[in-house]
């Protein structure tokens, strides 16, 4: 599909379809130095994931389209956005129009899921859906066609730096096969509790982006941590 989000002047690292994606999240990050931070990590990184938290939907607040705009100025990489919020058919223009090339969507909050998903889409932005712990992946079975991105969560979103709950690796295998079966060109996102030590496991598994977020910025050096995480996910879908 054609993004319209600074196709001319920005890499589409997310339709690179033989790469597995390092998506640090900028909620680790430190936030009075937001570009500087992302910039510092340079080729290390592929694309921004940027958790938009309402309160509601999840005990915390975020970033709103001012944010996400002004990085998209200070920034060459894609920003992929994840909407924790419980109005997103709300929200979804301003942040495509203040930079976003993914727009990501909880099923749990989704009533009409195929009209949010086609209005992402129609705004020029790459759609994906988001799935809580312990939301099962039939709910979204039907949707497939309509779905540029799963994102599973592998915890309970909210907060960065909590451990990655064991069960969701099945999860991962459950959700690969069916993309697989159904043939469309979905990738697959995990985001929780990444770490050096567990990323390869998740790619070998099935997923294809990877978030990370205190693994990345919570370490005394940012850039030789994505460094490190990038090689160790790319080995691992090397040996696939």
């Amino acid at each position: 599909m054609s993004i319209k989000t600074k196709t001319t002047v920005r890499e589409d690292a997310f339709a690179n379809r033989s790469r597995v994606l390092l998506c640090p999240s900028i909620l680790s990050s430190d936030l009075a130095n937001l570009a500087e931070e992302i910039n510092l990590l340079g080729d290390s990184i592929d694309m921004v994931h940027c958790d938009v938290m309402d309160g509601h939907f999840v005990p915390n607040l975020t970033f709103g389209p001012p944010v996400i705009k002004a990085l998209s100025k200070r920034t060459d990489k894609q920003l992929d956005v994840h909407l924790m919020v419980t109005n997103p058919g709300k929200l979804l223009a301003s942040y495509a129009e203040a930079g976003a090339s993914t727009l990501v969507v909880h099923q749990e909050i989704l009533y009409h899921a195929q009209r949010t998903l086609n209005e992402i889409r129609a705004l020029g932005c790459y759609a994906g859906i988001s799935l809580n712990p312990a939301t099962p992946i039939e709910t979204i079975q039907w949707l497939l066609p309509d779905l540029d991105m799963i994102l599973l969560m592998s915890v309970n979103p909210g907060f960065s730096g909590q451990s990655f709950i064991p069960q969701v690796m099945e999860k991962i295998k459950k959700t690969r096969a069916m993309i697989d079966a159904s043939g469309f060109p979905i990738r697959l996102q995990v985001d929780g509790g990444v770490t050096l030590d567990n990323a390869a496991d998740i790619v070998r598994a099935g997923a294809d982006m990877i978030v990370a977020g205190s693994a990345v910025f919570g370490q005394e050096s940012p850039k030789e941590a994505a460094e490190s995480l990038g090689r160790a996910i790319r080995l691992a879908k090397a040996k696939l």
